[in-house]
């Protein structure tokens, strides 16, 4: 007679994707902290590339260190606004240093990234199929917004 014991149940991994099965999977993650058309515009360009476009976003904390100031807008804010868009399908929000594991248990069949990167350089790019780096010809960045308000 076997017990629950006996029978070994594997955990479900951090990063747990249960409706992309068959589908081609499209990731890409930022900051994201004033959502502007130049966003918008590349997380169209990118879902263009599959089925299902999920995109991480930096945890506060995460983006801290990557940016050296507080956002604008918490995580949950930033999460919700790039949720609401058409083109995103999921959104994950991510610690620094787990961005490598989100995309090793998401396996995208395509990895996307701005133009300010090359394929090579970018972070999981062994955890997907193919790996783009895309420039939507606009050149608007959330530094630039930020400094033009300060200046009104």
């Amino acid at each position: 007679m076997t017990t629950s014991a006996d029978k070994f149940i594997p955990p479900k991994p951090k990063y747990f994707f249960p409706s992309i099965k068959g589908k081609k999977v499209v990731f890409t993650n930022g900051c994201f902290d004033m959502l502007h058309i130049g966003h918008v515009r590349y997380l169209e360009a990118a879902r263009e590339y599959g089925d299902v476009l999920i995109v991480g976003v930096d945890s506060d904390e995460s983006f801290r260190r990557c940016k050296g100031r507080n956002p604008l807008f918490p995580q949950e804010h930033r999460a919700e606004m790039l949720k609401a868009l058409k083109c995103v399908d999921d959104v994950r929000i991510f610690e620094e240093g787990t961005l490598d594991s989100l995309i090793a248990g998401l396996k995208p069949d395509v990895l996307v990234k701005g133009e300010d990167y090359k394929p090579k350089e970018v972070l999981g790019r062994e955890h997907a199929k193919k790996t783009v780096c895309i420039s939507v010809g606009v050149d608007i960045h959330t530094s630039d917004l930020i400094e033009r308000i300060r200046n009104i």
